[in-house]
């Protein structure tokens, strides 16, 4: 699933495309937004909500739409005539679930987990429920943490994947800062220190904000240029174990294992090396 630098930079894409000019057409392809027609609206703004996307436009309305597991926004060059309904292999594959079109360009919404309608005052039943965003500019850091501690006997890895408490993190970044600070994802997250936690969510904050202004996170150093660097927008810590299950460690050698947390229907893989994140102790038993 994409996650929240992701859905950033489709955002940036998005809005950089879209923002300022009217919509020439619309084409939204669930049965609840048929008859929706854009037509004639200015895009006003495409803004992240950790992975949400608001598409913003006057008259008071927002298209929002989740990537969920597969989806994608893409921003194509017109090849039809100004105003006529773009067509091509891309914009009529079966998956396609929204295209929003100006003179100049075509915005392909394919396989999206989510696509509504609403009035921008009410963006709230969408993403209301969501905690903060890691990557938004005045991010709640102590309320992230509060909503993280609240229940001391959920899995931290469980904890972070949770959007109710902050917005933004997946698989991948709750894999590689709980790996860098040695913490097993299974470990109760009322067992750590809110500073414990705490370093944990800001390293999450500081590679997805790197991954913003750089790019996608590369897994591994270049052939023949030795390790990574920060330099040259290499993170030397990037992607030490995520997708790596079943190769040894890079730190100790042990093999990485890719295990499931939480229960279905939200159940996630997440990697770990069992030698630098030991699972936690079983409590005692002193019932003899």
């Amino acid at each position: 699933m994409p996650e929240g630098d992701a859905v950033w930079r489709t955002a940036r894409r998005l809005h950089e495309a879209l923002a300022g000019q009217v919509l020439a057409g619309s084409d939204l392809r669930v049965p609840a937004l048929a008859t929706s027609d854009l037509a004639g609206r200015h895009t006003l703004e495409v803004v992240p909500r950790g992975k949400h996307l608001l598409h913003r436009l006057e008259g008071g309305l927002t298209l929002h739409s989740h990537l969920r597991m597969d989806g994608s926004w893409r921003v194509l060059r017109r090849t039809t005539t100004a105003g006529d309904r773009p067509r091509s292999s891309r914009t009529e594959r079966h998956t396609v679930r929204a295209l929003l079109w100006t003179e100049a360009v075509v915005a392909v919404g394919d396989r999206l987990g989510m696509l509504d309608l609403v009035e921008t005052s009410t963006e709230g039943r969408v993403v209301g429920h969501l905690g903060p965003d890691l990557l938004d500019r005045a991010f709640d850091r102590e309320l992230a943490l509060d909503n993280l501690l609240r229940d001391p006997s959920v899995e931290v890895g469980l904890a972070l994947l949770d959007q109710r408490n902050l917005a933004g993190i997946g698989t991948i970044y709750a894999t590689e800062p709980l790996f860098e600070h040695r913490i097993s994802p299974w470990t109760p997250i009322g067992a750590l220190s809110r500073d414990e936690v705490r370093a944990v969510v800001d390293t999450a904050r500081l590679w997805m904000v790197r991954s913003c202004r750089l790019g996608p996170v590369p897994g591994a150093a270049r052939p023949g240029t030795g390790p990574p660097s920060p330099a040259d927008g290499w993170l030397p810590w990037s992607y030490r174990i995520f997708g790596r299950e079943a190769r040894p460690c890079p730190l100790c050698g042990t093999t990485l294992r890719s295990d499931p947390i939480g229960q279905q229907p939200r159940e996630r893989q997440l990697t770990h090396c069992p030698g630098c994140q030991p699972a936690p102790s079983a409590p005692a038993d002193e019932s003899g």
